[in-house]
C-alpha cells in the first residue's frame, strides 16, 4: 500500500508571499496531491513581526493560487512542546548555555578567516565552570543555547569527518559534513526560537513525511537530520531541495520587494495559473505551457527534472503567458471574472474579445463595442466614405456573411481597397483601430448600433 505523503508550507507571517514563496507551496501542493496532506504551518515565533494580517494575506495568497490547505497550524500554539524537546536534550547533554556577546562571535570568526581556517564556533562555552556561568549571569549575561553536533569521538574539541547522507528527491544523493559547522544556535538570549527546533519538533510531530524547499536549506537539512535522530525520531522526511528563483536581473527575491509579491500581481490583473505555472515550471525540464488549471499542471508537471541554477522569474514572459491563458480561456470559465467586472457579454463576444485581452480587466474597455458607447476618430478625408457606407449599410437580418458583401459594394462604388477600406469603417464601428475579426463582430454590434455609429462619426 503505497504511504499518503504529508507535506508542509511553513512561511513565516511576517509579510506577503512572492513568487519564491509560491514555488515552494506549489512544489508541496503539486508533490502531495490529489491524495495526501498538505499542512500550512504558520512559522509566527517572532512576536514582534508576525501579524494577524499578514497570516491572513498568507491564507488568501494560496486560496487565490488553488491551494486550499487540509491543515492549518500555528508555531506560537506549541512553544510547550519545544520546551520538553529543548528538556530532552539538555538532559542529554546536547544543548549548551553560550554567553558570548554577538561583538565577540564576529570577532572571533575575523581572526579565524584572517589565518585561513574556516569560522566554526570554537565550543568554547563547554570549559566553562559552573563558577564562571555564574559569575557571567550575575554581570547580567543571559545565555544562548547551542546544539552540540555529534562530530567527535570522545573530545568535543577534536572533531572528525561525519557525513550526513540522505537520498533528496530533486538532487539526488546529498552528503552535509557536520564537522564543517559550528553548533547551531537553537534559542536566542531573549528566550525566543530559532527556526530549527520548532521545525524539526512540528515536522515529527505533525506526521511529515517530505519536507520540500530552496536549495539554500540543503546544509540546514543535515543539522536537521542530527536533531532528529538527537531527539530519538525514528520516521525522518525524506527532502528534497528545488532551485530558487531570482528576479529578472538575476537578483533574489524577498518581501520587500512588492513587484513580485503575490498580492500585487492579483492586482496587477494576472491569471493565478499564470503565476503559478511561470512559478513551477521555469527552471526545469518541462516547457511553460498554457494550462487550464492547476490540475493540468500537475499532470504537466510529473517527472520533471530540476535544475539545480537558480531561475529567473521574467515579468515580461508571464505578460506573454498570461495572454495565452485568457486566448484559451472557455466562457465558462470566463464567467466568474466577467460577473465580478460587471460586464455582461455572450459566449460569442467572449470568444471574440479573448484573442485582444492580456488582462481579463480589459474586457471593461472591450464590451462597450457592442452595446455600449465608442469614440470614433475619423479623418476629414475619410468623412464622405463614411456618408456613403451609411447609404450602402446592408438591410438585417446580419451574419458572418454581412462584413464581406458589404465591404465588397463599397471596394466597387468607391475604389477604395486595402487598408482605405477597411480602417474608416472599423474606426467608425468601434472607436479603435485594431480588434477582432469584423466578420464576426458586425452582426454582434447589429444593424442599429451601426447606423447611429455611422452617423455620429459625421
Amino acid at each position: 500500500m503505497t504511504k499518503i505523503s504529508t507535506v508542509r508550507f511553513a512561511p513565516s507571517p511576517t509579510g506577503r508571499l512572492h513568487v519564491g514563496n509560491i514555488r515552494t507551496a506549489m512544489f508541496n501542493w503539486l508533490f502531495a496531491k490529489p491524495d495526501g496532506v498538505f499542512v500550512l504551518r504558520l512559522d509566527d515565533t517572532d512576536h514582534e513581526r508576525s501579524t494577524r494580517e499578514f497570516a491572513k494575506g498568507i491564507v488568501e495568497d494560496l486560496t487565490w493560487l488553488g491551494i486550499t490547505p487540509d491543515r492549518i497550524e500555528r508555531q506560537s500554539d506549541r512553544f510547550d512542546a519545544y520546551e520538553k524537546a529543548a528538556r530532552q536534550l539538555r538532559d542529554a547533554g546536547l544543548l549548551y548555555p553560550c554567553y558570548e556577546t554577538p561583538d565577540q562571535i564576529e570577532r572571533s570568526r575575523k581572526r579565524l578567516m584572517a589565518r585561513g581556517r574556516p569560522p566554526v564556533y570554537d565550543r568554547a562555552a563547554l570549559m566553562l565552570t559552573d563558577d564562571e556561568r555564574a559569575a557571567l549571569e550575575a554581570e547580567g549575561r543571559k545565555p544562548h543555547w547551542r546544539f552540540l553536533l555529534q562530530n567527535f569521538a570522545n573530545n568535543p574539541f577534536e572533531t572528525t569527518r561525519t557525513d550526513v547522507t540522505f537520498d533528496d528527491v530533486y538532487r539526488g544523493e546529498q552528503v552535509v559534513d557536520l564537522a564543517s559547522m559550528s553548533d547551531p544556535v537553537l534559542r536566542r538570549e531573549d528566550g525566543t526560537w530559532l527556526y530549527t527546533l520548532p521545525s524539526v519538533v512540528d515536522d515529527r510531530d505533525m506526521g511529515i513525511t517530505h519536507v520540500i524547499r530552496g536549495g539554500d536549506h540543503v546544509a540546514n537539512t543535515g543539522v536537521q537530520i542530527a536533531l532528529f535522530r538527537a531527539l530519538g525520531v525514528e520516521n525522518i522526511p525524506t527532502f528534497g531541495h528545488h532551485n530558487l528563483l531570482t528576479d529578472s536581473e538575476g537578483e533574489g527575491l524577498s518581501k520587500r520587494k512588492e513587484s513580485v509579491s503575490i498580492q500585487q500581481l492579483r492586482q496587477n490583473g494576472y491569471e493565478p495559473i499564470a503565476v503559478t505555472s511561470l512559478s513551477v515550471l521555469t527552471g526545469t525540464d518541462k516547457d511553460v505551457v498554457t494550462l487550464a488549471d492547476t490540475d493540468a499542471l500537475r499532470e504537466h508537471f510529473q517527472s520533471a527534472k530540476v535544475s539545480k541554477g537558480p531561475a529567473r522569474f521574467n515579468e515580461q514572459e508571464l505578460n506573454a503567458l498570461n495572454e495565452r491563458v485568457l486566448h484559451a480561456m472557455p466562457y465558462s470559465v470566463a464567467q466568474a471574472g466577467l460577473r465580478a467586472a460587471g460586464v455582461e457579454v455572450s459566449d460569442d463576444a467572449w470568444a471574440l474579445f479573448r484573442e485582444n485581452l492580456t488582462k481579463f480587466s480589459d474586457i471593461v474597455d472591450w464590451a462597450p463595442v457592442i452595446d455600449g458607447t465608442v469614440s470614433p476618430a475619423i479623418e476629414p478625408e475619410d468623412r464622405d466614405f463614411i456618408a456613403q457606407a451609411l447609404e450602402e449599410l446592408p438591410a438585417a437580418p446580419w451574419d458572418h456573411g454581412t462584413w464581406s458583401a458589404w465591404t465588397g459594394a463599397l471596394k466597387n462604388s468607391s475604389g477604395r481597397k486595402g487598408r482605405t477600406l477597411f480602417m474608416p469603417l472599423r474606426k467608425a464601428l468601434t472607436g479603435r483601430e485594431h480588434g477582432p475579426d469584423m466578420g464576426a463582430l458586425l452582426p454582434l454590434i447589429g444593424p442599429e448600433l451601426a447606423h447611429e455609429r455611422l452617423a455620429d462619426a459625421l
